[in-house]
């Protein structure tokens, strides 16, 4: 049992928020997206945040730290979007293990100091596997609906580059998140499954979905209990939602997973819905009231903030959960039943 399960089995734990919100605080301009090293890049960099963990390392490292110190126990390394899949985008295919690496070590460097500063509370780095901008079970082309733009294959291979670049560089365990198509899912936990057993590696591995709107399916048209189904032949750590819904919305979908799992669930909902401008106005304290009915009811092991939200968020969600206790965790607590 790795450090992570056993501080899983004791006590809610607490993810990191936004790292896109916290980025656009920092007004980067084209020019600090590109750094003197990729001043003369042919394409514009604007916008490649996962990119910044090489030109803007102290940033990253800045909100790392923030995340930690308004009381998480998790942060997320800043990958996003660091598969060759999406870096074409940009043209940045051959810098994908770098990206990922650097990302998972400097997110590792802060977790490091600060659990020596206080080894009572140990921090742990989640290496982010996002969905790419491509899917496998669906067409992008109305007119051709047997088209895909990617297989199967294209993205085992993409995420089995990621996700080495990541534990090579330090994360305590992997993040498939934001999960709109099971299909791209089960190519990264393939992936991963591949890659464990290359490495003799047992490192832990959580998922998130994605809800998509009030049908309460994700974009490639699956229920909460469809979701849990697909994947749960794998060994996961955790299997939750994030992203899209506010709080409220996500509850009922944490409640059919937390009857039918017996995987730790993890929930990190946007600050609300967004306004008529795109932005969040759910201040820490309603979205933390609001997770609260999580808390309540039992539904939870992991808990933390997708888009919109920022440390004081965390820090709302971490001073309510210290009030409960998590969800109980058979497969955990009892590993005779695995």
């Amino acid at each position: 049992m790795s450090k992570l399960e056993e501080t899983l089995s004791k006590k809610i734990l607490i993810l990191d928020g936004a790292m896109g919100t916290m980025l656009q605080e920092y007004k980067f301009s084209e020019e600090d997206f590109r750094g003197s090293r990729f001043a003369d890049w042919p394409r514009s960099l604007k916008g490649n945040n996962d990119l910044l963990s090489l030109t803007q390392p102290h940033a990253i490292e800045e909100i790392h730290r923030k995340y930690f110190l308004a009381g998480a126990d998790i942060v997320e390394t800043n990958t996003f979007s660091g598969t060759t899949i999406a870096m074409a985008d940009y043209g940045m295919e051959e810098l994908v293990y770098e990206l990922n690496y650097e990302s998972a070590r400097i997110a590792k460097k802060v977790a490091v100091e600060l659990t020596l500063e206080d080894p009572s509370k140990p921090r742990f780095v989640a290496g982010a596997i996002g969905p790419t901008n491509k899917t496998a079970s669906m067409s992008p082309d109305v007119n051709d609906p047997g088209y895909r733009a990617i297989s199967f294959e294209q993205l085992l291979v993409a995420y089995k580059l990621q996700a080495r670049a990541l534990i090579d560089g330090g994360v305590d365990v992997l993040l498939i998140e934001t999960v709109f198509d099971t299909l791209n899912a089960k190519a990264a936990l393939f992936a991963i499954d591949e890659l464990k057993e290359e490495l003799n590696s047992e490192i832990p591995v959580m998922i998130s979905g994605t809800i998509t709107d009030a049908s309460g399916r994700t974009l490639s048209g699956q229920t909460a209990e469809a979701f849990l189904i697909s994947i749960s032949h794998m060994n996961l750590l955790s299997v939750g939602f994030n992203c899209a819904l506010g709080a409220n919305q996500l509850t009922p979908h944490l409640e059919e997973l937390a009857r039918k799992s017996d995987f730790g669930i993890s929930a990190y909902p946007n600050a609300g819905l967004p306004n008529t401008f795109g932005e969040y106005d759910e201040t820490p304290e309603i979205m933390a009231e609001q997770i609260r009915e999580y808390l309540e009811k039992g539904l939870v092991n992991i808990l933390g903030g997708c888009c919109g939200t920022t440390p004081a968020h965390i820090k709302a969600i971490a001073d309510i959960a210290k009030e409960y206790k998590p969800r109980s965790l058979k497969k955990i607590l009892n590993p005779e039943i695995l």
